[in-house]
């Protein structure tokens, strides 16, 4: 895939220790482990083996590796316009011809492993990570911004439980909550840099809400996620999902109210009702073994 941003620059710094050390900094290291640590949970209480959940966790580390290194191969020549030091392609750690290759290697191997798990579990994983790639390439500038994020939150739980015997879905609420808490990480994510991607021309979902709304409207999908984890099953809810959802209520209030003058305590606030979410959705009925 061609891209305007290709260059070779800084690719004699990738060579030795700096390649491993540089393509692990590229491929957004944090976003990597939480996702794939969350992954390889609802492989455990689906009722996987080991063997199953170490697969299951590879097939999603493949498909976060490739959107990871793709998106700072992409991004290199706005990063650099930004001044955006810490990028490894930035900094001239490495090449940007090498983070394309590792991102084409990760993507391929991302193919059989989800394959793997059948047709339909293989598809509906390759289509997040299409739509991640997407996100990328085109989507990022545009109003919208948020559908790759809502299609891969919600993906994940689908991936895991359509892998299963018998092919099963998971529950409405598990996709609805998977999908609102795709949209409250693509405020959080995009919050902190907006005023600095205005300059340079990004123009997505979050950028053209700008600053101030954006960071109002942060914990409205993610409570609404909780509201979902909470009262989508059968049943009236326990004491531990009232409790959860009375915090949840608490704390993204507090955040709306203070973050307007402290605008990290507005992202931290809502870090911990996403936390609570995940709490609710590996602690509920949705993801259990069929």
């Amino acid at each position: 895939m061609g891209t305007p941003e290709h260059t070779t620059a800084g690719d004699s710094a990738g060579r030795g220790w700096g390649l491993p050390a540089g393509l692990a900094r590229a491929c957004h290291p944090g976003a990597v482990v939480a996702v794939t640590t969350l992954t390889a949970a609802l492989a455990v209480i689906s009722g996987r083996g080991p063997g199953g959940c170490v697969l299951v966790w590879a097939a999603v580390l493949a498909g976060q590796l490739s959107v990871g290194w793709c998106n700072d191969a992409f991004d290199a020549r706005r990063d650099s316009a930004a001044g955006r030091r810490g990028k490894p392609v930035v900094d001239g750690a490495i090449g940007v011809g090498r983070v394309w290759a590792a991102a084409y290697v990760a993507l391929a191997l991302c193919v059989p492993l989800s394959l793997l798990w059948g047709l339909w579990a293989g598809v509906v994983h390759l289509a997040a990570v299409g739509a991640a790639w997407t996100y990328n390439l085109r989507l990022k500038t545009t109003r919208w911004s948020w559908a790759p994020y809502a299609l891969g939150f919600a993906a994940l739980p689908a991936f895991v439980r359509l892998g299963l015997p018998g092919h099963p879905w998971p529950p409405w609420w598990v996709l609805g909550a998977g999908a609102l808490l795709g949209i409250g990480a693509h405020l959080g994510d995009v919050l902190p840099d907006i005023r600095g991607d205005l300059a340079t021309g990004v123009r997505g979902w979050p950028q053209r809400l700008g600053p101030d709304r954006a960071r109002l409207l942060l914990p409205v999908p993610l409570v609404i996620a909780s509201a979902l984890l909470a009262l989508g099953p059968p049943g009236p809810p326990g004491r531990r999902e009232v409790t959860a959802l009375a915090l949840v209520l608490l704390v993204a209030v507090t955040g709306t109210v203070l973050g307007r003058r402290r605008e990290r305590l507005a992202f931290a606030t809502a870090v911990v009702v996403a936390a609570v979410d995940v709490s609710l959705l590996l602690g509920g009925t949705g993801m259990g073994p069929v």
